[in-house]
């Protein structure tokens, strides 16, 4: 039975490689390097020190718990058959290296002696460009363990192994999760080495740097204990809860169906409370639309078909498949090429839809569903060139409502009617208004300036019924110079 000799590289340049683990690798039988991409593998070449390296399992391996595996089981089975065998990692060997606690367990099992020196890790280095001090807290983790953190980190975090631009992005958008985009993280790059590179950035620009390669890690300095890290948790609890045996027994009654008018009344507040600019009560308002969604998310989880965690998954990497021109390689130069891009992915991932038409819900409100179907049909060349037509749509209408109304025939002239709000709401588009948000602003507009109305009826003394309809327009007028003065 041979033996395994598990050695760190040190953290960058030759002089950090220990002299027991120099020693060791000059005189080891077999030399095994995780990576030959380190820095101090040119010198070990230079003083003529046969190994091998296994590289190659990166290039044969779809993941890295994969290369990993390989890796371990290779170095134990080399032992077993009787060689003496040092393998040396990037680093210290217990520092962050998955290899090692991999190698270690599988010798316990097999009954291989295994040997670790100690080693210079990159973070003694690190401590030491960043002026932190690890008794206040540190945590070291390879960024493909990233999920395993707990949503509320408690240290300073230092991720490892952010190998290529890809693993960066995975990287930022996890830690996302748990920190303020924009909090400040450090980039270490060559860490130790002539061209060391250390940059202060935005977490949201993780992805965008130069350079990114296996020789760069990230530090990512402790939310401030003012900075409270975005969390659905106690939302998603609280629902949790209302929902068990137990708890409220209006909420456990609750389904999809039941829920619809709720979600409805929730989205016409929030629009409410956006017309108003009233940030409070949007605020507000979005909460409660927010527990809408938590509610359907909650319910689809105990019927086992999807949880709030997959809707929130599903629509990030919606939005990342949807920004190419962000999140990937390419370029887009306005808003109008956005939107193209935008138009063409969704035809790429809604073809299975069999109508032009499709996607436009059922249940919107008539005049958004009006805007909706006519611009859908417009993309395909269904349409006026100008707004010219549509007026000349809109008078032809009214004149086969006013026929119908003269025929009394209450099936043509609802038909008609349609025909004419129809046509209305064409006309918006060519105007770049939404019909729906228009009548909005009328209804409140209304609403606004019959109050008066009402309010100056009842200090006059006298019933609705002693005004006649000029006296109660000039109040309408009053009303209408009252907004005016405010203005």
């Amino acid at each position: 039975m041979g033996s395994i000799t598990i050695v760190g590289l040190g953290a960058g340049s030759f002089d950090l490689i220990t002299l027991g683990t120099w020693e060791k690798m000059k005189q080891a039988q077999q030399l095994l390097l995780r990576t030959e991409k380190h820095p101090t593998v040119d010198e070990i070449k230079k003083h003529g020190v046969d190994f091998s390296s296994y590289d190659a399992f990166y290039e044969n391996k779809a993941t890295f718990d994969e290369v990993y595996m390989a890796i371990a089981v290779d170095v134990i089975e080399k032992a077993a058959a009787g060689n003496h065998v040092v393998y040396a990692v990037p680093g210290s060997p217990l520092v962050a290296e998955k290899t090692v606690v991999l190698i270690r367990d599988m010798a316990k099992e097999r009954a291989v002696a295994v040997d670790i020196l100690p080693g210079m890790s990159f973070a003694e280095v690190l401590y030491v460009r960043l002026g932190i001090d690890p008794i206040e807290g540190l945590t070291i983790v390879d960024a493909a363990d990233l999920e395993q953190l707990p949503a509320q980190m408690p240290t300073a975090l230092v991720v490892t192994q952010v190998y290529n631009t890809q693993v960066a992005s995975d990287t930022k958008l996890s830690l996302m999760e748990t920190y303020p985009d924009d909090h400040e993280v450090v980039l270490v790059q060559n860490l130790g080495l002539a061209d060391e590179k250390i940059s202060a950035i935005s977490l949201f620009e993780l992805d965008r740097q130069q350079g990114i390669d296996h020789l760069t890690s990230l530090y990512v300095p402790p939310l401030d204990k003012k900075e409270k890290a975005f969390t659905l948790e106690p939302l998603v609890d609280i629902m949790a809860t209302l929902r068990s045996p137990g708890g409220c027994p209006w909420d456990v009654l609750q389904s999809h169906e039941s829920l619809r008018r709720n979600l409805i009344e929730e989205v016409y507040e929030v629009i409410e409370a956006i017309d108003l600019k009233d940030s409070e009560l949007l605020c507000e308002e979005l909460g409660d639309l927010l527990l809408q969604i938590v509610f359907h998310a909650r319910m689809a989880e105990e019927s086992g078909d999807f949880s709030m965690q997959d809707v929130v998954d599903g629509i990030v990497e919606k939005l990342v498949r949807r920004h190419p021109h962000v999140f990937g390689d390419i370029s887009l130069d306005d808003a109008a090429a956005v939107i193209t891009s935008w138009d063409n992915i969704k035809k790429e991932e809604k073809k299975e839809r069999k109508s032009v038409l499709d996607g436009v819900p059922k249940d919107l409100p008539a005049l958004m569903r009006a805007y909706k179907l006519q611009h859908k049909a417009s993309k395909v060349g269904f349409d006026w060139d100008s707004a010219a037509p549509v007026w000349e749509k809109i008078a032809e209408e009214i004149e086969e409502l006013k026929e119908a109304v003269a025929k009394e025939c209450e099936m043509e002239i609802e038909e008609e009617l349609g025909d004419v709000l129809f046509s209305v709401v064409n006309l918006s588009r060519f105007l770049h208004v939404d019909a729906e948000v228009a009548l909005n602003g009328t209804n409140r507009k209304f609403h606004t300036r019959f109050l008066t109305v009402e309010r100056l009826v009842k200090t006059s003394g006298r019933s609705w019924k002693d005004f006649s309809l000029a006296e109660l327009d000039e109040f309408w007028n009053v009303a209408k110079r009252e907004k005016k003065a405010e203005k």
